[in-house]
């Protein structure tokens, strides 16, 4: 039960940080741009992309890789090309109704609280070792996450610092009330 509620403390305060982080600074939106001409953007996206799933172009099929002709080609594309990386996927019903994504998000948060809670938990650290902890998974999150995403699909380096903030700040708040509850007698 300890750490169960240490769980809980922590996905409450990490799933409001999320909410001030994305609602109130602009940590959330780092990196995020807006076409110039956005209904030019969806028409072609439509056309090019008609199924759901995510397309990186300029594209090769990895089967291709191998074949000198078609690697060659694609290379001198991606010279002459800007990289596009898109994530594809149907209309929402209602796209101003949050509510089945916070219930994923503050499920997600819980779940990662509870894994977090359970090592902390395990450990004879004091309070400041356990938040500290906290922030080295949040940090270990963004470093297995985020930093891939900057390689090799070549996020901007401001969604890069922003998913540190987020996650680095978001675990180490999350960190003190689970420290404080396990560190309780």
């Amino acid at each position: 039960m300890r750490i169960f509620v240490a769980a809980l403390l922590g996905a409450i305060v990490l799933f409001f940080w999320q909410f001030v982080s994305h609602t109130m600074l602009p940590i959330g939106d780092m990196g995020f741009r807006a076409p110039q001409n956005e209904d030019v953007v969806i028409r072609a996206i439509a056309d090019g992309a008609p199924t759901t799933g995510i397309y990186a172009l300029p594209y090769i099929d990895m089967e291709q890789y191998g074949n000198e002709t078609a690697q060659k080609a694609w290379v001198e594309k991606a010279k002459a090309n800007r990289f596009s990386f898109i994530v594809v996927s149907e209309p929402q019903a209602d796209p101003a109704s949050m509510g089945p994504q916070l219930g994923k998000q503050f499920s997600s948060n819980f779940l990662g609280a509870l894994i977090v809670s359970l090592l902390l938990g395990a450990t004879a650290w004091g309070f400041g070792a356990r938040v500290l902890g906290s922030l080295g998974f949040g940090i270990f999150g963004w470093l297995l996450n985020i930093v891939p995403q900057w390689n090799w699909y070549r996020f901007p380096g401001d969604y890069l610092l922003g998913g540190l903030l987020d996650q680095g700040i978001g675990w180490l708040l999350a960190g003190m009330p689970m420290a404080w509850w396990l560190g309780r007698r």
